[in-house]
């Protein structure tokens, strides 16, 4: 009885396997591969999102996010948020740290400081860390004079000089999360030590200065300090390993990338599904992994929403910009960006819809090199 009932078990298993994605949209392309229980695991570590920090011994010094002593009940605070029920505060970065309070239905709090991975908040007479994927209704308490939540303003884009390494603290020593390509161009959020310091999925990754070339700064304003200079900038990585379907998913990031390139004149509207689509094997899609209601499963296109989560993060700079319509990744977000930043695509209901309401037309770039490194730029065009 046991035995048939595990084979019934693995049959349900490869049937599920089996159905279609989500994101392919006629049969004539081919139906989705059946994948091993290794191949699932590792897509799902790829594109699920994650609540805690990436583990890793570094060697050399790393980027120290504020401590909650460095806030009081007086300081001022950035955001307001509704703290999920059954949520709990922390006294530091860690869900295994014994907990503060834990949040019944309703409760709101004061955003002290937003980190890659979790926010300082203050409730009542309690300050502690909460993790951001536990906060939502977020809203700016000085909306004329605070940028929207989750937004990282790029200070500088760059060039690598040669093969450069994107290391996990600011030791040549240390081991690199990927390895760039030479003339692959990218967004560094700040310069420390003479390293370049940027956003690797929920955590930091960091550059020597000596790997890079063509620094050139991102405005901070919309009136571009030369007509070199972006408006907004950001990147993402993406990962590396050499499997079908990973490969698969690199190949989607550059043809989304190519598609995507545009100017839009003022008042004007672009829908990603439509500009980036259809994700078709006939357009030079590939199959890869792609993340439906939480659960990933294969599909074409695979590795697109990437692509759009990293123009939304551009985007959210851009106070000239309106979004539409855009939605996340199920309550996980994507792995690949901090909670709350990243915005699906593929369907009606999951599409990145934005409009251009400047009083000048703005030039959308997308650029990678195949090697790990994901950058949307946007100009004011001529």
């Amino acid at each position: 009885m046991l035995n048939r009932m595990f084979a019934l078990l693995c049959a349900l298993i490869l049937l599920l396997c089996a159905l279609p994605a989500a994101l392919a949209e006629d049969d004539d392309d081919a139906t989705a591969p059946i994948l091993t229980d290794d191949e699932l695991e590792e897509l799902r570590s790829m594109d699920e999102g994650s609540d805690e920090d990436m583990v890793t011994a570094v060697v050399g010094e790393v980027f120290e996010e504020p401590d909650k002593k460095e806030f009081n009940r007086k300081s001022p605070a950035i955001y307001t948020a509704r703290v999920l029920e059954n949520s709990n505060l922390y006294p530091e970065r860690s869900t295994d740290s014994k907990r503060i309070r834990s949040f019944g239905a309703g409760a709101r709090a004061d955003v002290l400081y937003v980190g890659s991975t979790y926010a300082i908040i203050r409730y009542k007479d309690d300050i502690g860390y909460v993790l951001r994927s536990r906060i939502t209704d977020v809203e700016a308490v000085d909306p004329v004079n605070t940028a929207p939540y989750g937004v990282q303003k790029a200070a500088y884009i760059a060039t690598t000089a040669d093969v450069c390494e994107v290391r996990k603290s600011m030791s040549d020593s240390d081991d690199s999360w990927v390895v760039l390509n030479p003339g692959t161009k990218l967004s560094i959020w700040q310069i420390r030590d003479g390293w370049a310091i940027v956003h690797y999925w929920r955590t930091y990754g960091y550059i020597n200065m000596n790997d890079l070339t063509d620094l050139i700064p991102v405005s901070p304003t919309d009136e571009p300090i030369s007509e070199e200079t972006p408006i907004a900038a950001y990147t993402s990585f993406y990962k590396m390993v050499q499997t079908k379907s990973n490969k698969g998913r690199i190949i989607n990031i550059s043809v989304a990338c190519d598609r995507l390139t545009r100017v839009m004149q003022p008042g004007e509207e672009l829908n990603f599904n439509k500009q980036v689509g259809p994700y078709k094997k006939s357009i030079g899609y590939h199959e890869a992994p792609v993340l439906v209601d939480g659960e990933t499963q294969p599909g074409y296109g695979g590795g697109t929403c990437q692509v759009s989560s990293t123009l939304y993060n551009a985007l959210l700079q851009l106070p000239g910009v309106e979004i539409l319509q855009r939605r996340p990744h199920g309550p996980s977000g994507a792995s690949y960006l901090p909670h709350g930043v990243d915005a699906a695509v593929g369907s009606d209901s999951l599409n990145l819809r934005f409009r251009n309401n400047y009083d000048f037309p703005i030039r959308v770039e997308g650029h990678t090199s195949d090697d790990g490194a994901l950058l949307m730029l946007v100009y004011k065009a001529q």
